[in-house]
């Protein structure tokens, strides 16, 4: 802030005054501004319309209680530009703030308080900001490139107490508090990062054109980054396919893998050689699954088309990996592949058939074995002693088993007919693609992208969830049509153990995956 001296000191000129006196003037100046903005924001610095307000914000900070106040119209904080009152301060490098939100007046149930870190103060700028909304929804939004579209990942908890942002590095994490006050890491996170001076601070939107929405922020404070989020490690979540929004529905610092949708409504999920059931509904309370005298469960695991067995991978016996069938409410498991190393991946659509990969003489391959049990049938080999062909699974007509391979160089996504014959490529492409997963209704495969050097399938690597229109492969595109570009549905830090098997909700609209978050300092 920068006061207006000739009306603060309106019979003082200080061109018409000696040096030294000047001087002292201007310190007391720079001190009296200083002072004054102090008392105006408190640990902010300036105030801001962003976007376009109908009505101009309003902002009030009580010393005394510690309080802010903000008051803003604004259509919304979301697509590609944002429109809502800002309080800031300019930062640099890591960050920490947090802050108790109360909404004073009513209005649209998305109407949005936020803590906010922004690159600038333009209206399509990159941001990101723990958002709570007049429903209870609490989110980490952000935008990930200038003018880009905004996306988020929802937190499982509704209407905390206390919301806390942390910047460490390039990556930006969420914890939420509840009457309690203490902080609770949310699982959300996003790698963003930013360049120079940025903007922190609180902001308030009616996600009403016409609308007025009035915040009260209190007990903010500017901290210590926080070391407890990045113990987290592993991340649970859900993204809708029509929109592209995630949902952190289970966080832990313990590495789980591999989520599978029941018909339920859970997530099954493999960690420290169990299996886990967890509920998408009610307490995120995880239950183990009784695996008998298996305990070394591995990430390739699944449950039957009519929702009453589980299947899984173990390395309980010596020799490796083999194939059990049991109870999904667990039990005594049955073993479905005595050689080893067998890893499955696909039930056919009628219950009857199992597809895996496994290697044997030497080489790995896609195999298929009856589900009543009984010998195997290898469907394909690696083309050389190191290659792989790998993630077999079931179409949902049961007319096709798509998989992976590299016998083209890359890794990439294939399919054929239910017994090996008339392999079709589907991605051609400078990425190595694994683990394709047809969804329910036909329409879709989602499918796991590294990069072109990376080797493998590791854990801990920037990747991504694409998405590829079944309508858009091999004879059942249009004749003559372009390629279809994959639509790219998730960006995050993961691999192995992201999104080995089957994850599609039973009704297709949701998927799930698990997120890791780097390792920080």
């Amino acid at each position: 802030m920068n006061p207006d001296l000739s009306q603060t000191f309106p019979r003082l000129r200080p061109h018409s005054l000696p040096p030294a006196l000047v001087l002292v003037f201007c310190l007391f100046a720079s001190v009296f501004s200083v002072a004054r903005a102090a008392e105006i924001f408190g640990l902010f610095t300036g105030r801001s319309d962003i976007g376009e307000l109908k009505r101009p914000g309003t902002f009030a900070h009580d010393a005394a209680a510690g309080t802010y106040t903000l008051g803003s119209a604004g259509l919304n904080m979301w697509a590609r530009r944002d429109d809502h009152n800002f309080v800031w301060k300019k930062m640099t490098g890591d960050v920490a703030l947090s802050a108790e939100i109360a909404f004073l007046t009513g209005g649209d149930p998305h109407r949005k308080a936020c803590l906010v870190i922004r690159q600038s103060l333009a209206a399509d700028s990159v941001y990101v900001d723990a958002a709570t909304h007049g429903d209870g929804l609490t989110s980490l939004q952000y935008r990930e490139a200038t003018g880009d579209v905004t996306r988020e990942v929802q937190a499982r908890t509704t209407a905390p107490r206390r919301l806390r942002l942390d910047k460490i590095g390039d990556t930006v994490y969420l914890s939420l508090a509840g009457a309690d006050g203490v902080f609770t890491p949310a699982g959300g996170s996003v790698k963003l990062p930013f360049s120079g001076e940025f903007y922190v601070g609180l902001a308030a939107c009616a996600h009403n054109a016409d609308g007025f929405v009035e915040v009260k922020f209190s007990k903010v404070e500017f901290g210590p980054t926080s070391p407890a989020v990045v113990a987290i490690r592993s991340s649970l979540e859900t993204v809708v396919i029509s929109s592209g929004d995630r949902r952190s529905v289970f966080a832990t610092t313990e590495r789980i893998e591999a989520p599978n949708w029941s018909k339920d409504n859970a997530l099954y999920y493999n960690g420290g050689g169990r299996i886990y059931r967890l509920p998408l509904t009610g307490p995120a309370t995880p239950e183990r699954i009784d695996l008998g005298t298996l305990t070394r469960a591995n990430n390739d695991h699944g449950i039957s088309p009519d929702g009453k067995e589980l299947v899984i991978s173990d390395n309980t016996k010596p020799g490796g990996s083999r194939i059990y069938v049991l109870p999904i409410t667990g039990g005594t498991p049955r073993e479905l592949t005595p050689l080893a190393p067998s890893y499955w991946h696909g039930w056919s659509p009628d219950g009857l058939t199992h597809t895996f990969c496994g290697k044997r003489d030497g080489r790995f391959g896609i195999f298929t074995v009856p589900a009543a049990g009984g010998p195997e049938t290898r469907l394909t080999t690696a083309a050389t002693p190191d290659g792989l062909d790998d993630g077999p699974e079931y179409s949902p007509d049961g007319q096709w088993i798509y998989f992976n391979s590299d016998r083209t160089g890359l890794m990439q996504i294939w399919r054929m007919k239910p017994d090996g014959t008339a392999p079709e490529q589907v991605t051609k492409d400078g990425l190595n693609n694994w683990f394709a997963h047809p969804s329910p209704n036909g329409r879709w495969l989602a499918y796991l992208s590294f990069a072109a050097d990376v080797k493998g399938h590791p854990a801990d690597k920037d990747v991504m969830i694409r998405l590829l229109p079944v309508a858009s492969i091999g004879a059942a595109a249009a004749p003559g049509a372009a390629p279809v570009e994959p639509r790219v549905l998730v960006k995050l830090f993961g691999g192995q153990g992201t999104m080995n098997v089957p994850s599609w909700s039973p009704d297709s609209a949701r998927l799930a995956y698990v997120r890791y978050q780097p390792a920080v300092r």
